[in-house]
């Protein structure tokens, strides 16, 4: 290590912070994912982050002092990316910590060192910072460190006192700050002017514990929490004016100008500030890519659309048409490989997910601005400063354009855009989508609200018991309360105990009957509401009674069916990470008695020869009969064990582990087969896209073949019937009957163009003259777009120099209309394209084409003889 080194990468100085604590017994710790433990957090924001359930007792450590390097994301302050110097929504903090073991003293001591002695800063450019109130740590910067009185700063509780909440652990900070100017003096140091001081080292001493009155005790255990910022630390050892012109970011930056085929360095600061843009962010989605996240509209899957988009956009203020993400992220990941690994490993993923996403909305871009470029210079003209909330929620609700997107557009126009409308807007319409979603299921939840103090919450014995003596602790018809039922009623009942599986985790409820002394209930589903669960069904003999003395009992057959496509669906997703990318997560299921539906994330379809091979996987492993272990483990302990969970569920602090050894281990409460044995088969029924980056596999398994093999016997012995041939003559019939129909609709469509030409050769005796043109304007009845296109063409051929119009009504609500141009014409301005867009739009419609040819749509036939009396006027005034 120089003690004063001339140059340093960001590798060298990550490899150095973690060398030097390393040497003083400090464990090396990998960085965390991006996707926290914390459920309260929705991204990994800050160094000591992983460490919280340390400093908050929840967890022993496994050692006593850590070191690491944390990748981190904030978007708190994105609007400010690009405009300050070191504003980033991804970044890295370099940490030490120690978990009970040494403090202030130890702690300060080592951050100066590796600032003065390791990293070389003169004394004379540093500044320190304490707590107002912590005298200790004055003292030690001042006695043992030699640090003058003048450049120790003390700050008060908002700036130096880290809390991790209204109560429980907290502490003061020391921050140590660098100065570019020492020059100018000790004297009204002002640690606020960032153009003179940036903080790249903050040490907290979490010493204390705050209770709910705001007291403070002594923590038995003291902590140290310290971050140092790499991109800071970079900015100012490779003496640059700001973090993005760091070898961490700047060569991303180079690969967006190369692209937009510009000079960085000679750019204006608006074109800077996009480049800054593109290279933050870049950053922030390889990696959110790689730790898993996709994009969506929820949660962190939005902020990372959200970031993307930003980058597309700003792509295109610099001058950049077309898709480039996947080249700049290819610099960013090079970037980054050495350090983190998985953006390498991930390097397929990351750019499907970039293509697709840039690809959306790239599409959503060319919509939403033109439209959103009418909105702005309709607010200009109308001399006002704002774009209305209704007309902001129009382009997010229509055109799926982001409010902050149209707020950037508007900031840029010195417009501002009316939130509160926009999110007076946004409610209505979660209104209108709650009244048309109101089910019996909001009621029955009210009034067991209401009962919940005088009844017991369900006892669920449906794992090891198909059925069970229970009470009846509550009777809802309709929702409301009752202390009987008669036989007919429709019914929602409460036991205090049942083997009843209730619709949880994709998995339907349980069928069966409810039973009792002169009583049967016939249950069709059962739900849970908060600790209930509520059978629905019907009386169909006796009268139900609160306080009854039941039988619960499943029907087998059904539960089989459900136990067999619920395990599918966990050898499914096994297959899945398999064959086509261990980064695969579920996103979704359905499991019934008939069927299975499984969604996953995959950026793309599944070949014809992938989706064989996952099928003739899974049966593989049910034939090899794989027996089910179950067990109730400690979450962390499941997650050792490399149990899979699906993303974004709640899980308690213990959760059920369904494992088939050596082929799938998962998080899951539903029910299951003992063997993959039981399951028999499972076939494959389809695979499809159903959203965004979402791929569906429909499939079903063990009892539910046969039904559907029926069903396809039925169908296939229907078809032989019909088209009187054996079933393995079928294909070759309908390979001939489709070769049929095609000759037929050639035939047809030549008969449709002869009929167009045959109506249209009649019109050339209304031809006008009009200067030293000819023009025809007329309408041709039940003439299709093709064949009106065609009768075009061939009537400009037929009067030479001159203009036709041609419009008819092929089908109800469709209007076609075509317009054909010669070169004369278009030598006097018009052109065609332009033209009968223009005149589609009186019916509702629009469209376009070249300058000689065009064609456009409506829907308002009735508009028809208007658009085609101001398409003749139109041309008599310009051909004129």
């Amino acid at each position: 290590m120089s003690s004063n080194p001339q140059y340093l990468s960001g590798n060298e100085i990550r490899n150095i912070f973690l060398d030097f604590f390393a040497q003083r017994d400090h464990q090396i710790l990998p960085s965390a994912s991006l996707v926290p433990e914390d459920p309260t957090v929705l991204l990994t924001i800050a160094g000591m982050l992983p460490f919280k359930p340390i400093f908050l007792g929840q967890r022993t450590p496994e050692f006593k002092r850590a070191t690491t390097s944390q990748k981190c994301i904030r978007t708190n302050d994105i609007e400010n990316v690009g405009r300050t110097k070191r504003h980033h929504t991804f970044f890295e903090m370099l940490g030490n910590f120690s978990f009970g073991d040494y403090f202030k003293e130890q702690a300060i001591a080592w951050g100066w060192e590796i600032s003065t002695e390791v990293f070389g800063f003169s004394p004379q450019n540093l500044v320190v910072s304490v707590f107002e109130d912590d005298d200790e740590a004055f003292g030690i910067w001042r006695d043992q460190i030699g640090v003058s009185v003048a450049r120790i700063k003390r700050l008060g509780e908002d700036d130096n006192f880290w809390v991790s909440g209204p109560t429980g652990p907290c502490g003061p900070c020391s921050e140590i700050y660098y100065d570019f100017h020492p020059e100018r003096g000790d004297e009204n140091i002002d640690l606020e002017d960032d153009s003179r001081f940036i903080e790249f080292y903050n040490l907290v001493f979490m010493q204390y514990n705050r209770d709910a009155s705001g007291n403070l005790t002594p923590l038995q255990n003291k902590n140290i929490d310290t971050g140092m910022g790499l991109d800071r630390m970079a900015q100012i050892l490779q003496k640059v004016p700001n973090n993005y012109e760091t070898d961490l970011i700047f060569p991303i930056i180079q690969t967006a100008a190369q692209i937009a085929g510009i000079d960085y360095h000679k750019s204006d600061e608006k074109t800077k500030t996009s480049l800054k843009v593109i290279g933050d962010h870049v950053r922030s989605v390889i990696h959110m890519i790689a730790d898993e996240i996709r994009a969506s509209n929820v949660g962190r899957g939005y902020v990372l659309r959200r970031l993307i988009r930003r980058v597309v956009r700003h792509g295109r203020l610099i001058g950049i048409d077309g898709e480039f993400t996947t080249q700049v992220a290819e610099s960013a990941i090079a970037l980054s490989e050495s350090a983190y690994p998985n953006v390498r490993q991930r390097e397929a993923a990351i750019k499907a997910e970039l293509q697709r996403e840039e690809s959306n909305f790239l599409r959503t871009l060319d919509r939403g601005e033109k439209l959103l470029e009418e909105i702005i210079q309709e607010v200009k003209q109308q001399g006002k400063t704002s774009i209305s909330g209704e007309s902001a929620f129009s382009l997010y609700d229509t055109y799926g354009f982001p409010l902050e997107l149209t707020q950037e557009v508007a900031e840029e126009n010195h417009l501002t855009v009316d939130e509160a409308g926009f999110n007076a807007e946004m409610q209505k319409q979660v209104e209108r989508a709650k009244a048309a979603h109101e089910t019996i299921d909001l009621t029955v939840q009210g009034s067991l609200d209401k009962l919940a103090e005088h009844i017991q919450v369900t006892e669920f014995l449906g794992y090891t018991q198909p059925a069970a003596t229970a009470k009846v602790e509550a009777i809802l018809v309709e929702g409301v309360s009752q202390e009987e039922a008669e036989a007919g009623t429709q019914v929602q009942i409460v036991l205090d105990k049942t083997p009843f599986y209730a619709e949880s985790g994709g998995q339907i409820g349980d069928r069966g009957y409810i039973s009792g002394d002169g009583i049967v209930v016939r249950v069709e589903d059962v739900k849970k509401e908060s600790d209930f669960f509520v059978h629905f069904g019907r009386i169909e003999r006796g009268t139900l009674r609160v306080g009854d003395n039941v039988t619960a009992q499943i029907d087998p057959a059904c539960r089989r069916r459900a136990q067999a496509n619920h395990t599918a669906t966990h050898l499914l997703q096994a297959a899945l990470k398999k064959i086509v990318d261990d980064g695969i997560s579920q996103a979704g299921s359905l499991v019934s008695f008939d069927r299975l539906r499984f969604d996953f994330n995959c950026p793309r379809a599944l070949t014809a020869e992938e989706v064989q091979q996952i099928e003739e996987q899974v049966n593989t492993w049910i034939a090899e009969a794989h027996a089910a272990k179950v067990e109730v483990l400690p979450l962390a302990e499941a997650k050792a064990r490399g149990a899979v969970a699906m993303f974004g569920e709640k899980y308690g602090e213990e959760v059920r582990v369904i494992d088939f050894p050596s082929v799938s281990m998962e998080l899951c409460g539903g029910t299951h087969v003992s063997n993959t044995a039981e399951i028999g088969v499972f076939k494959i029924i389809s695979e499809a896209g159903v959203a965004s980056g979402v791929r569906r596999i429909e499939a079903v398994s063990g009892p539910a073949i046969l039904d559907y093999l029926d069903l396809r016997d039925k169908i296939v012995k229907d078809l032989s019937d019909r088209f009187k041939v054996k079933p393995e003559e079928l294909p070759d019939r309908i390979t001939t009957l489709q070769s049929e129909l095609r000759t037929s609709q050639k035939e047809l469509e030549s008969l449709k163009v002869q009929l167009a030409i045959a109506k249209s050769d009649s019109l050339l005796q209304t031809a006008e003259t009009v200067g030293d043109y000819k023009i025809i304007v007329a309408q041709l009845e039940d003439v299709d777009p093709e064949s009106l296109k065609t009768a075009a063409e061939r009537l400009l051929q037929k009067i030479g120099n001159g203009a036709v119009v041609l419009g008819s009504v092929p089908e109800v609500g469709k209007v076609s209309i075509v317009a054909a141009f010669s070169q004369e014409v278009n030598k006097k301005g018009l052109q065609a394209g332009k033209f009968v867009g223009a005149i589609a739009k009186i019916c509702g419609g629009g469209g376009g084409g070249r300058p000689n040819l065009a064609q456009a749509g409506g829907r308002d036939a009735s508009k028809l003889p208007e658009a085609l009396r101001q398409a003749q006027s139109e041309l008599k005034s310009a051909l004129g």
